[in-house]
């Protein structure tokens, strides 16, 4: 196939070399913000002899970045009587109010203080002074004592998890082995820690230290339980929140603030543990210090307690930078350049009017662009051409069905459970139904969770055949609406989330109460609520009331159905999570990725990469009351959404700020409707008649080898994982010897039917060119056309051959 040889490489080349719209000469800009000095925290609290609290200050630049200038600044107590500096620390002296001074250059401000009680030693207690010191030293994590049957005999709960299980352990098990409280600093727990004994784990604790001290004094008062009104903690901040470095090289030390049940708080810095998620932009030590490596973006997370906390630190590349005088179309527009300005991103191009119908066709309905619609659409003069092309596809049958699809996915639609052929149908064409008639999600989320009912008299009861346990369900309603991944939470605290096993078994209760039993059709069953049932904590043994993520329980009735109530408050436009989380995974269609990523693990240590453009996408969702062709409406108008793929010297190596269009292979089910639909022979589904499209297929279990091959959902998890886009060599293969492309070549005699048309074999080419790439071809294409056209013996088979090739082409299987 001598044609391909030539034309192969050109069309995988099309991907990086196609043509965009020159763009006007943008005029450059810089923000400039007034220079302040910021100090941390905001105010002094102590309230006892042994407490203190460091200080961090910090330089606002004119351009929006930072500088720690701490260890620069000039600090003094305006009452010495009441407090002393020490190493950067604030000691309480005596009890009253005072301020601390700090000058910079020309820069000043100050931080109240307030000392009370400031001769109260304040005994050490176990969960607030001792479990994290040997947190911070790695002894309950999952690589050692921490791990579910523990390390050399010794177990502790995960991070901590259980204060008064891990308390017993070690003063109580193996009594006199682990503690002596007759010798404190000669027992095998002071011991192994500083590494006088041999310990797998090697030294973590260094003697004379602070942790050390804690350790010997808790135990020389006794190693006593905590007393019932001992505070606990509540919540942790991080502070700074954020930082912004000029360059890569400079540092900015964190604080960690512990607020306690009492009211009071506390630093607590020196026992919380530090973590980045991307140590090539910024790295982390384990006293909290943050150094900058290398341009880009991380969250350097701390965790004290069950409360995890972070800050969002970005890295710009030292580098000269203006910003480009660029108009922003909406709200979407205006955070993503204000975030780039933030980062000292330049943004590709806007892409040609070609590239973005195209792109716009596949996002929104599945399919690509006729010659017809497309002449129509670059032949058009007016400036709001693409916003009435939005608006027009966004009116068409095909979007709808590409969502009950995306839909279906999250509620796991397939056979399975003992979901018979019938009531699946039944729940799809529900599905289909509410979608197709403009109901918004919230509704179809209200009318699913509280649902009862034959799985045939009321098909939404078909997603409690699912899954049947209370644990499940929970997970899989936290993944899907929330966006939220609690699995971890089960057995114990969530390490790098804010959930703990009280979170996982209260949200689990609103499941316990679903009770099933056989309808009078064998193929049916009745979900109800039986009105009886409950879970108990398996640490500490009672039982679980219901309550919602993150907030309280609900007040109910004996008779009330409670999944009525997490209804309700899952789809309240109070609860943020529901909207973000939904308008996340919107997103993600039209850019291949989410603000938070993956889409159904939103949590403290993966946060969004613009939390302002999060948040304003789940607002505005919620001003248009849940409405799907509104949100996406905006999503496809914006300038962000309309980027060439093009890059350029500053966002080459940007791949979460969308200062780009992404490169997407497109999903199984809309690729193999894209082969069907250019070479007009479409393929025939169980259950769908003639002429139907994968995307309609209701059972996430239909075997179709081509669908498979190319990663189509199983509907086996709520995960977003199910659906794979990354190319493999098997479908390279198939589509190079399967049957899916030469063989409905020839099935739906394309070619053929063009020749009859138009003689002139080059025209016919440029058809194939216009149905399967949406542009006609290059000049250097052309020319590559012409003279195998001319040379060949049969025009028929060079055509089908370059027909093939097309099909087999990156330009043809991505979206771009």
């Amino acid at each position: 196939m001598t044609f391909l040889h030539r034309l192969a490489p050109l069309t995988v080349a099309l991907l990086l070399t196609a043509s965009i719209a020159p763009a006007a000469e943008m005029k450059k800009v810089e923000d400039q913000v007034a220079p302040r000095l910021q100090a941390f925290p905001a105010k002094i609290s102590l309230t006892n002899r042994r407490e203190s609290q460091e200080v961090v200050v910090q330089l606002l630049a004119a351009d929006g970045s930072n500088k720690d200038v701490t260890d620069l600044a000039r600090m003094e107590i305006a009452l010495p009587a009441v407090a002393r500096l020490a190493s950067g620390f604030v000691e309480p002296l005596a009890d009253g109010q005072t301020e601390l001074v700090i000058q910079y250059e020309s820069f000043s401000t100050r931080i109240p203080i307030e000392v009370s009680h400031s001769k109260d030693p304040a005994e050490f207690r176990f969960r607030n002074d001792v479990l994290p010191v040997l947190t911070r030293a790695g002894c309950n994590t999952g690589k050692c004592h921490g791990s579910a049957s523990g390390k050399d005999g010794f177990r502790l709960s995960l991070f901590g998890y259980d204060p008064a299980g891990d308390h017993y352990r070690i003063t109580r098990e193996l009594s006199g082995r682990r503690i002596n409280l007759a010798a404190p600093a000669d027992c095998l727990l002071v011991n192994k820690a500083i590494g006088q004994v041999n310990h797998t784990g090697g030294q973590c604790i260094e003697p004379d230290t602070a942790h050390y001290q804690t350790l010997i004094q808790w135990l020389t008062a006794g190693a006593q339980p905590d007393p019932e009104d001992t505070a606990k903690p509540v919540r942790i901040e991080v502070l700074p929140q954020n930082a912004i470095f000029r360059a890569p090289g400079d540092d900015q030390k964190l604080l960690v603030t512990a607020y306690y049940s009492d009211g009071t708080d506390r630093d607590v810095t020196d026992q919380a543990v530090f973590i980045s998620n991307n140590d090539s932009a910024a790295k982390v030590s384990v006293d909290g210090i943050v150094s900058a490596m290398g341009p880009g973006s991380a969250f350097v997370m701390a965790r004290f307690d069950q409360f995890t906390q972070g800050a969002s630190i970005i890295v710009r590349p030292g580098t000269a930078f203006q910003f480009p005088d660029i108009a922003a179309h909406n709200f979407i527009d205006e955070h993503v350049h204000d975030h780039w300005r933030n980062m000292h991103l330049l943004p590709s191009e806007v892409c040609s009017d070609e590239v973005f119908m195209r792109r716009v066709y596949l996002d929104l309905i599945g399919l690509l662009p006729s010659a017809e619609e497309r002449h129509s659409f670059l032949n058009d003069q007016a400036s709001d051409k693409r916003e009435r092309l939005v608006d027009l596809l966004l009116q068409r049958d095909e979007f709808l069905d590409l969502w009950v699809m995306k839909w279906a996915e999250t509620l796991q639609v397939r056979t399975n459970n003992g979901v018979s052929s019938k009531g699946l149908m039944l729940y799809d064409r529900w599905l289909r139904d509410r979608v197709r008639s403009g109901e918004s999600i919230d509704k179809i989320v209200n009318e699913l969770i509280p649902a009862t009912g034959g799985t045939f008299e009321n098909p939404a009861t078909n997603y409690f055949q699912t899954e049947t346990t209370p644990e499940l369900l929970a997970e899989n309603v936290a993944q899907v609406f929330l966006g939220t991944r609690i699995q971890c939470a089960q057995c114990h605290n969530h390490p790098f989330d804010r959930w703990t096993m009280d979170d996982y078994y209260g949200f689990a209760s609103f499941f316990s109460q679903i009770g099933y039993k056989q309808a009078q059709d064998p193929r049916e069953l009745t979900v109800f609520n039986s009105g009886e049932g409950e879970l108990r904590h398996p640490v500490r043994g009672e039982k679980v009331l219901p309550k919602f993520l993150g907030e309280a329980g609900p007040d109910l009735n004996p008779e009330d159905d409670v999944r009525k109530s997490l209804a309700d408050w899952l789809t309240s436009k109070r609860n943020s999570e529901f909207a973000r989380n939904t308008a996340n995974i919107v997103w993600s269609h039209f850019f291949g990725i989410g603000i938070v990523e993956p889409v159904d693990d939103i949590r403290v240590s993966n946060p969004p990469s613009n939390p302002a453009l999060f948040k304003a996408l789940g607002d505005q969702f919620v001003t248009y009351n849940f409405d799907l062709r509104s949100l996406v409406r905006d999503i496809c108008n914006s300038r962000t959404y309309q980027l060439s793929t093009h890059r350029n010297s500053s966002n080459e190596f940007d791949e979460r700020h969308f200062s780009h269009g992404r490169i997407r292979r497109l999903r199984a089910e809309i690729l193999l409707d894209c082969i069907n639909q250019v070479t007009r022979a479409p393929d025939r589904f169980p259950g769908l008649p003639e002429g139907a499209r994968a995307v309609q297929i209701a059972d996430g279990r239909t075997q179709n080898y081509f669908l498979t091959t190319f990663g189509r959902s199983t509907r086996q998890t709520p995960c977003t994982c199910e659906v794979k886009t990354t190319p493999t060599l098997s479908q390279a293969l198939h589509l190079l010897n399967g049957e899916t492309t030469s063989g409905k070549i020839a099935q739906g005699e394309v070619v053929e039917s063009l020749l009859e048309e138009d003689s002139d074999p080059v025209a016919v080419a440029n058809r194939l060119y216009e149905k399967c790439l949406s542009r006609l071809p290059t000049v250097k294409e052309s020319k590559a056309i012409h003279d195998k056209l001319a040379a060949a013996t049969d025009t028929q088979a060079a055509l089908t051959d370059l027909f093939w090739a097309l099909l087999n082409s990156n330009e043809f299987v991505f979206n771009h």
